[in-house]
């Protein structure tokens, strides 16, 4: 038994692709081991593991026949460096396309799905028992699922429920992710907005390795358009629609002081054609005229509703306490962790920290940009961005989703302040309303993580009358809904396969009639497998072996039922008994097999027609006399008068077909 299982995600996202390889104990050497039951799987992955190549599957839309050269090869090949080669086979692949994917036109859409999934079968040994579930696009709601997963396995919510306690019997956290196109939300409601909600969550089943069910009720959506990239669109559209068309140089407070662009973003260098863009370095004015980007005007069709129009139950922050990944973290830690290591965050601090920096002249920016002031990775592309993407992530957390505006307090000054966040964070359960994160426990808060912890708690073997891990609608009394997804396309059946492999090979006192069991089941598949006809000549020699065969035949031929073993195996066809006027008829047509050659060959010419509708054949004078005829009953052919009537029959159908009056096709007479 192999000690380590391994999980192959590829993040398909817009800009570009990324692999990861994850890996976790073999539950069944787990249990084996004595390590602790009561928890998940516990998943690995390293920094080295993962690999990003650019641009973006979408990018292959046109092309989808390129992707897997172009595209694939070099992050499957990453994936195999890591992978042991005994194991690959048995690995699972996933390569799941998030915003990037869903604004492809349909048909490139699965033409690309289709080329990654036979490219990645062909080119690996990965298994992929299902391309729909392991090769697909997910929908917003699925990728706030997984992350949601993911921050609570790592923060610890689901294995030590009572350190992790919020109070009113709550101990998971909320998720909070943005992208470029879209931002999602995920969190368990409180118990009364769980009852008033119910169908507006998703039931979510994970399995502990001791074979423990545990069920939640998420809620998880997304809003399209309010990603940090679509949301600086729409602004600018704004910005444009507000102002004279005949007005070249459009004030922007959320540019610093003095910095043009193009409406589309780009550096202007020399003289620019159309609109541009002029920074004031307002911040104040920016947070205003951000804020209607948040759309909290729009009628809610669905009460409660946070911003778009969009149903989100209502958020206790008693015990809803979120966590933000991506643009949160960036948008909060990229340009300001380095700048200012005297301070901690907290939103108060943060808001200062952004006013001092937009407020500065570009030239001033530049300058520190090219002295690394604040860090290596920083440059004008990211620094030039940061003031909007700041007071759009103010206005999501605080108007939007109705975060309070509290900050941390007691975090001493340190260098490295991230470091002293996270632990302080972590002392004190993580109960503030909001925490940016990117690792914990030196982990990545990623959704990919979430969809491999699903992946492994399916592994743990299932209980008798336990339900399969995954989600799906959260129906009461209803366990498995239509729409359930499973993490695979083959959940429950590896770990069954290793528990009987176990079971039939380990030492164990069972370990002869296991196999001996086993064999038995197989030879039993394969005779039920092949032929009637094989399966019949097979157990007729299997039956006279050992003296059983004549008996068999001498009590079926002398009018009783047949063996149930017959009718089962295809020994012999399993017609009915003929009773009442018609019995004494019947009995004197015993009927065999049909076999044209034999029929040619043999004195007597036979019929297998139980099932045979009526046919008349007609004597060679062609008069069709009753004599020549043989039918009994309602569609039973028996047996010719002769072998002589029969192929006499038979050559004048031959010499009439060769009429003239005859032609092809259809059959049917045509007048000369």
């Amino acid at each position: 038994m192999a000690k380590w299982r391994y999980g192959v995600i590829l993040d398909a996202g817009s800009s570009g692709t990324r692999v990861y390889v994850y890996r976790w104990h073999d539950p069944s050497w787990s249990r084996k081991k004595g390590h602790d039951l009561n928890a998940l799987p516990e998943i690995e992955t390293k920094k080295k593991w993962t690999l990003k190549t650019h641009p973006g599957v979408s990018t292959f839309g046109p092309t989808p026949e390129s992707v897997g050269t172009d595209h694939l090869k070099p992050l499957l090949d990453h994936a195999l460096k890591h992978v042991p080669k005994n194991q690959v086979k048995d690995t699972p692949l996933f390569l799941l396309a998030t915003a990037g994917m869903r604004l492809l036109p349909q048909i490139q859409r699965e033409q690309v799905l289709d080329s990654i999934c036979s490219f990645a079968r062909e080119y690996s040994d990965f298994q992929i028992p299902d391309c729909d579930l392991h090769i697909q696009v997910i929908p917003g709601e699925t990728e706030g699922l997984y992350g949601w997963i993911a921050a609570n396995y790592l923060l610890g919510g689901f294995d030590n429920p009572e350190e992790h306690n919020h109070g009113k019997g709550h101990h998971t956290y909320g998720f909070l992710d943005m992208g470029g196109a879209s931002a999602q939300i995920a969190f368990v409601p409180n118990v009364t907005e769980t009852q008033k909600h119910a169908n507006d969550l998703k039931l979510l089943r994970l399995r502990q390795l001791s074979g423990r069910d545990d069920e939640y009720q998420v809620f998880t959506s997304t809003w399209l358009g309010f990603g940090a990239n679509q949301a600086r669109s729409r602004y600018v559209d704004a910005l444009r629609e507000s102002t004279d068309p005949y007005i070249i140089e459009l004030p922007d407070p959320c540019l610093p002081k003095g910095l043009k662009l193009t409406t589309d973003g780009t550096p202007v260098k020399d003289k620019a054609e159309g609109q541009i863009l002029l920074g004031t370095g307002d911040f104040a004015q920016c947070l205003r005229q951000t804020n209607p980007l948040l759309e909290k005007e729009k009628p809610c069709n669905d009460e409660p509703c946070l911003l778009g129009g969009m149903h989100v139950p209502a958020i206790d922050f008693d015990v809803n306490h979120f966590v933000g990944v991506s643009e949160y973290w960036h948008t909060t830690h990229e340009i300001f962790e380095m700048g200012y290591k005297e301070k901690a965050y907290d939103f108060n601090t943060y808001q200062t920290r952004v006013n001092d920096f937009c407020s500065k002249p570009w030239e001033e920016i530049a300058k520190g940009i090219n002295a690394h002031q604040w860090g290596k990775d920083v440059d004008e592309g990211i620094a030039d961005q940061i003031c909007f993407k700041a007071s759009w992530l103010i206005n999501m957390l605080h108007d939007g989703i109705g975060i309070p505006r509290v900050g941390l307090e007691g975090v001493p000054d340190s260098k490295n302040v991230t470091k002293e966040i996270i632990n302080s964070a972590k002392s004190k359960g993580f109960l503030n309303p909001f925490q940016a994160v990117n690792k914990i426990e030196g982990t990545e808060v990623s959704w990919t993580l979430g969809k491999m912890v699903l992946y492994a708690s399916s592994e743990v073997p299932m209980p008798e009358g336990a339900h399969p891990v995954g989600f799906g609608s959260n129906i009461p009394g209803i366990a498995m809904p239509q729409d359930f997804q499973r993490p695979s396309g083959n959940k429950g059946l590896i770990a069954e396969a290793d528990d009987l492999f176990d079971s039939l090979f380990d030492d164990s006192p069972r370990r002869i009639p296991g196999l001996l069991l086993f064999l038995l089941i197989l030879c039993v598949a394969a005779l039920l497998l092949c032929g009637r006809d094989r399966r019949t000549r097979i157990l007729s020699r299997v039956f006279t072996a050992f003296g059983c065969g004549g008996a068999s035949r001498r009590k079926h031929s002398s009018g009783g039922s047949p063996s149930r073993l017959s009718k089962i195996f295809g020994l012999a066809p399993a017609y009915e008994r003929v009773s009442g006027a018609n019995a004494a008829e019947a009995a004197e047509f015993e009927l065999g097999g049909y076999d044209f050659e034999e029929e040619i060959g043999n004195e007597t010419g036979r019929a297998s027609g139980w099932a045979t509708p009526k046919l008349t054949v007609e004597s060679p004078d062609g008069a069709g006399s009753p004599g020549k005829r043989a039918i009994l009953g309602e569609g039973m052919l028996v047996r010719a008068d002769s072998r002589d009537n029969l192929m006499a029959g038979v050559e004048a159908r031959i010499n009439r077909s060769r009429s003239p009056a005859i032609r092809s096709g259809l059959g049917k007479p045509i007048p000369e």
